[in-house]
């Protein structure tokens, strides 16, 4: 309970911070509101059957996305009699965090919560949630037919914690037409840093669109292209060897990254909204023609190919740049698990494990990767897509997952294990806005940052000592 009560006054802590920062989102926060183009539902009032096992589902889902986790759940409903699933979106990925812990304390947690990868140290911190693996043994759950890339993010310690469920990474994605009309080659992406000042050049320069490329200014690519440079972001093995305390933002990996954003930003060939973590502001300008490329979450290929096919130019994917100066080293998995919360009746923890364990099986695996991008994360639901030849049909879904098995094992593209992780991306948002404004050097930023996330780290940690 001293750690939970802690962990809250962490959370209060930040809270002046997160939502000053311009919407505050983390990972795909804002993507997943988007409205994909599954058919919408109508929301109906469902009286709950007499003597049902109750399980509360959180998520942080919106749009065409949170209408689709309803249909599954109402599938679920309709064959597991006994069982009912109550399913409530809590928000952002922050705001559902923060609220599975808030109820924890007024002993009214709900049974599973979705909880963004960046989130999991703190999950683990605040003691309400129990590792999944020990408790599913026997019903099913096969760990190894995850795909290396998810089990990579999601052990810690030798185990999973929580269930994999929708996960990503960044891709690029691109304007075909538009590289022809700027004289490039349709089915040759930039792959790296120089290749992409390359081709910007001859696209801005040629007319071909009013800028290059597109991204949000969000925390989650600078922690990807450190990881595709096999820099780790925080010390202690990036905090998988012991807690990190400190990140490691004055690198010369952190400094080349930025002084690259810096020279896209200066020779107008990177564009954003003016807002951080504005999503929809990249997509808006990839998608109207006034850029030629984008880089956003692999989850997104859906909406980009309807998107494509709405506005009438023929999309390309490719993997995310890197500099010339590494080997390519791979990506790190985004996006989100499923944590079950603790001291809850026995029947409700089995009926909650059933539950997740159902809504993860490779039938739901291949339904959730076609309707939204997200990847397929078990081997036999991609041994069931390459028989109906889903990949050759749908090549931009080729590119995204390609990126994934290309990466390779180590504890950069592990990903980072940081107790306040959120802050922390905040920090290097606002390091990079000053730099593009002009307000700080790339050195005098990136000092700034590392001071202050490591003292956020500090505070955290001292917060659940």
């Amino acid at each position: 309970m001293y750690k939970l009560l802690a962990l809250l006054l962490v959370i209060a802590s930040l809270g002046s911070l997160l939502i000053g920062c311009g919407g505050g989102a983390p990972a795909e926060e804002e993507i997943v509101v988007e409205e994909t183009k599954e058919a919408a539902v109508e929301e109906t009032k469902e009286e709950i059957p007499e003597g049902s096992i109750v399980i509360d589902f959180w998520h942080a889902f919106g749009g065409g996305r949170k209408a689709l986790i309803e249909r599954m759940v109402a599938d679920y409903n309709y064959t597991h009699p006994g069982i009912y699933v109550r399913v409530e979106n809590k928000g952002s990925y922050r705001d559902t965090m923060n609220a599975a812990i808030l109820a924890a304390q007024q002993d009214s947690a709900p049974h599973v919560v979705q909880i963004f990868e960046v989130g999991s140290q703190m999950a683990m911190d605040s003691g309400i949630f129990t590792p999944i693996e020990g408790l599913v043994q026997g019903l099913e759950f096969q760990p190894d037919d995850y795909i290396e890339g998810v089990t990579n993010y999601y052990k810690f310690g030798g185990q999973f914690y929580s269930m994999p469920w929708n996960s990503s990474n960044p891709v690029l994605y691109y304007n075909k037409d538009i590289f022809k009309a700027a004289g490039l080659d349709p089915e040759a992406p930039p792959e790296t840093f120089e290749e992409m000042l390359t081709a910007c050049d001859a696209i801005v320069s040629s007319g071909a669109a009013e800028n290059c490329i597109s991204w949000p200014l969000h925390g989650w690519f600078f922690e990807q292209w450190m990881a595709n440079m096999g820099a780790e972001l925080a010390n202690n093995g990036n905090g998988r060897d012991a807690r990190a305390t400190e990140v490691n933002l004055t690198s010369d990996a952190a400094k080349e990254i930025m002084n690259w954003w810096k020279e896209m930003y200066d020779k107008g060939y990177y564009a954003y909204s003016g807002k951080l973590e504005d999503w929809s502001g990249a997509d808006a300008i990839f998608v109207s023609g006034q850029s030629a490329m984008e880089i956003t979450s692999t989850s997104d290929v859906t909406n980009r190919q309807n998107d494509a096919a709405e506005n009438g130019f023929e999309l390309g994917t490719g993997y995310l740049p890197y500099p010339e100066s590494s080997e390519r080293q791979g990506v790190i998995v985004g996006g989100a698990s499923m944590w079950l919360t603790a001291d809850h009746p026995d029947q409700e923890m089995q009926a909650a494990k059933d539950f997740v364990i159902w809504f993860t099986n490779t039938e739901n695996a291949i339904r959730w990767h076609k309707a939204t991008g997200y990847f397929p994360i078990r081997k036999s639901a991609v041994d069931v897509l390459k028989i109906e030849n889903w990949f050759e049909l749908n090549p931009a879904y080729q590119a995204a997952f390609d990126q994934l098995l290309d990466t390779k094992v180590n504890r950069a593209t592990q990903g980072a294990l940081i107790g306040a992780f959120p802050e922390v991306r905040t920090i290097i948002e606002q390091a990079v806005e000053k730099v593009l404004a002009g307000e700080a050097t790339v050195d005098e930023a990136l000092a700034a940052a590392k001071a202050e996330a490591d003292k956020a780290i500090t505070d955290y940690n001292k917060s659940v000592e």
